[in-house]
């Protein structure tokens, strides 16, 4: 049995977020890219078929074995179903629809929906007010950061690309709260992700055999095929470790507020990397983000409450 939920997370559990943010930055870009020469379809299963190989490559070299009971493979396929057929296929699909900044705004709302949900299916991650105010602080923050321009596109973009990234963080949202079960159950990180992605790897690789049939596709270049390993090997193999490295400690709501980071890191990325900018409304979003996950967590503003009554 695991141990219970801490709502308040380390310095640790913070750096693995940090570094999730990081690892799910880069599939953004990486799908634009891969999108650029493979139907979602057959990006997605390249991506998860890869990622399955990989990651059961790494069971077989560490010395441990997947379980075989029908219990826990049927939870492999609807963690699959939620974590990576439905909200890889609707992001990949909405993002050859919609803008990447309308996209990323629409990605931030899946804290919001991770509140909701589980606050209707655990014991332990009620819904408070602060952690609500939080997660509508970060929001605004990444609005903010982004730029409000792009909410322009929520009335000229493409409404159904809209619904699909909606769709994707509502679906995000709804696994990390199912996740848990793999934690409470004594299933290894490793383990849950090498399972997901066999599961998902058997659902979409026939579907996108048939449907797209990609043998008669033109062969993608080397950028392509970079971006699809790169989404493989680091946004879903790695990063998937991580997830659940800090669900099984930190609990599904925690979790989600990576999704409030990954505009941040993008931002840093292209700054110290790239050269690019910082402009003013980058600040504030970040300083905004940064008061949002600091009202969740609880620990500032409780220090500056003893602070204001010790003075």
């Amino acid at each position: 049995m695991s141990s219970p939920i801490s709502r308040t997370m380390s310095v640790t559990e913070w750096g693995l977020l940090v570094s999730l943010s990081i690892l799910w930055g880069g599939s953004y870009f990486s799908n634009a890219v891969a999108l650029a020469h493979l139907p979602p379809l057959t990006l997605v299963a390249a991506r998860v078929l890869i990622a399955a190989a990989l990651l059961y490559l790494v069971v077989r070299m560490t010395g441990k074995t997947m379980p075989v009971g029908r219990r826990v493979w049927a939870a492999f396929v609807a963690i699959a179903l939620l974590n990576n057929v439905i909200p890889f296929n609707l992001i990949a699909w909405g993002q050859t629809q919609i803008p990447s900044g309308l996209a990323s705004i629409l990605n931030a709302t899946t804290p919001f929906f991770t509140v909701l949900a589980a606050h209707l299916f655990t014991r332990d991650e009620k819904l408070t007010a602060g952690r609500l105010l939080g997660v509508l602080i970060g929001f605004g923050g990444v609005v903010a950061m982004i730029g409000a321009d792009a909410l322009v596109d929520t009335a000229t973009g493409h409404i159904l690309g809209q619904f699909a990234l909606l769709g994707a963080a509502f679906s995000y949202a709804l696994s990390a709260v199912f996740a848990r079960r793999f934690a409470q159950a004594g299933v290894a990180p490793l383990t849950a992700a090498t399972g997901q992605f066999a599961a998902a790897a058997l659902i979409l690789t026939p579907l996108a055999l048939v449907v797209d049939q990609p043998w008669l596709l033109p062969a993608p270049g080397p950028a392509a095929l970079g971006a699809v390993f790169f989404l493989a090997a680091f946004s879903s193999c790695l990063a998937y470790i991580i997830y659940y490295r800090i669900l099984a400690t930190a609990g599904a709501v925690n979790l989600m507020l990576v999704t409030l980071l990954v505009p941040v890191t993008a931002v840093l990325l292209g700054t110290f990397v790239l050269g690019e900018r910082l402009a003013l409304h980058q600040l504030v979003g970040m300083a905004a983000i940064g008061l949002g996950l600091a009202v969740i967590d609880g620990r500032p503003l409780a220090t500056l409450r003893r602070r204001m009554r010790m003075a």
